[in-house]
């Protein structure tokens, strides 16, 4: 079915296309999926995020899954979709539904489907969901309708609280006193309020709130964590109380940094400071290697080789990062788009366990400190990225062009290799410069990491000009 297909990380739409009569298809197929080819028995979850609609097609979902004969249980309130993975991955559950577009504008939404250990569905997973999706003819269209209620109202569906016990399971592992501190955080409006908050508050922190409501349009922005998104945290940590700020997504599985001194951290840098940090709290423990993608900056790499440990290179999509923490010894997964993965608590992308790790790793010792003793011992890293529109049926053949003809210098910057793990590599004597497709979006991505900004700068216009010319 071409309308429903998943991308790097589940089916997104706009709004229009994510109808009820799409979302019980997708449920049906998932329960197809469970009982043919993976021969799962048990309940499904079914969680969704603070977008309109989201009970509503939650409460669609379950019913699709009740109607043959599996149990479903559906949140009582929307969650992060972490919550739901780790509520999947620790209980009872065949797997789990999630009705989230994430970080997208308030235009989108979409579905995810989590398999029994919690991890993102691998591309065999969701290849089979989409196999098996019925024709719309079997089971009657609908629309998208209104349906903005903060929890599901069908009095036949098991609904549960899925936060409570994952606040506690988060506190539990990292086990941290942030008495006397002082933690903005930002909700962004999306489901990490009274999650985030209520971890680092029962951990002992005050907590400052910042856009903490509820609203299914994130005040009319993209819930996408970014420097130029975070002005009202930035001011209470730089000219108010707080010793940090915290701010996640709109389902709360990325996570960005604000400090005193240092601004709002680049996401590879919160990658390096984290698994510095969790480095440290286990020090004595053998197995210590992270995982990255192949558009995440190499800093965290010099922290990996000065503790002997070792770096496993990944395509993009939490789905690669989360196969390779399953296949090595690791602590910490993560990506440049703001996801991380802590083993021994989920092998998926959470923010929220990310959020509290940054706030003890600051209660040792202050973030800036430790991003000036990562910038002076392994350089200035810089990194940044663009995206260049690019329709969808486009995106095979303009990166077929850039790899039978790439180029041999960048802005002047000779190409000394090239790697095609996910898009097209450009390796030069200091740096590099990625392009490839977008999962979400209509869009290709760019990405450029040198020892300054202007050189990145001049890196990603070169690629945009390159790559404009090849794109039809």
């Amino acid at each position: 079915m071409t309308e429903i297909s998943f991308g790097t990380d589940g089916w997104r739409a706009r709004t229009s296309a994510v109808t009820r009569d799409r979302v019980q298809r997708i449920g049906r197929a998932i329960v197809a999926h469970l009982s043919e080819t993976v021969g799962a028995d048990g309940p499904v979850a079914v969680g969704y995020d603070a977008r309109a609609q989201g009970a509503e097609y939650a409460t669609a979902i379950a019913g699709t899954v009740t109607a043959t004969g599996r149990p479903a249980v559906v949140a009582t309130r929307d969650l992060p979709t972490p919550a739901l993975a780790w509520t999947v991955a620790e209980g009872p559950y065949a797997g789990g539904v999630m009705v989230t577009a994430s970080h997208n504008p308030p235009a989108y939404n979409g579905v995810k489907f989590i398999p029994a250990n919690g991890a993102p569905a691998p591309l065999s997973v969701t290849d089979d969901i989409e196999a098996r999706l019925p024709s719309s003819d079997t089971m009657g269209a609908d629309d998208p309708g209104a349906g903005l209620t903060d929890e599901p109202t069908d009095a036949a569906v098991d609904r549960r609280d899925l936060r409570s016990t994952y606040i506690k399971a988060v506190l539990e592992f990292v086990e941290t006193d942030l008495s006397g501190r002082t933690i903005a955080y930002d909700a962004m409006h999306g489901s990490g309020r009274g999650v985030v908050d209520r971890a680092l508050t029962a951990a002992g922190a005050t907590v400052r709130q910042v856009r903490c409501s509820r609203d299914p349009t994130f005040g009319g922005s993209a819930p996408n964590p970014g420097p130029d998104r975070v002005d009202d945290l930035r001011a209470v940590v730089e000219d108010g109380p707080a010793d940090i700020g915290v701010v996640t997504d709109g389902d709360a599985d990325r996570v960005g940094l604000v400090a005193p001194g240092v601004g709002y951290l680049g996401e590879s840098l919160v990658l390096a400071v984290l698994y510095a940090f969790l480095l440290e709290r286990d020090a004595e423990a053998e197995a210590g290697d992270v995982v990255r993608t192949v558009s995440t900056s190499s800093l965290v790499d010099g922290v990996a080789a000065n503790a002997g440990q070792r770096v496993h290179e990944t395509p993009v999509g939490f789905k690669w990062v989360a196969e390779a923490m399953a296949e090595h010894d690791v602590v910490l997964g993560g990506e440049e788009s703001g996801g991380y993965g802590v083993s021994g608590h989920l092998q998926n992308k959470d923010g929220v366990i990310a959020a509290v790790l940054a706030a003890a790793a600051d209660a040792e010792q202050p973030l800036a400190a430790r991003v000036h003793e990562l910038r002076s011992t392994h350089g200035p890293v810089m990194q940044d990225r663009i995206s260049v529109a690019c329709p969808d049926r486009e995106k095979v053949a303009t990166m077929e062009t850039l790899a039978a003809n790439p180029p041999t210098t960048v802005a002047g910057h000779a190409v000394t290799r090239t790697e095609q793990t996910d898009g097209l590599k450009l390796y030069l004597k200091e740096g590099w410069v990625l392009v490839r497709p977008s999962g979400t979006e209509p869009k290709l991505r760019v990405y450029a990491e040198a020892s300054d900004s202007p050189t990145v700068e001049r890196l990603l216009s070169a690629a945009r000009e390159r790559v404009a010319a090849v794109t039809p």
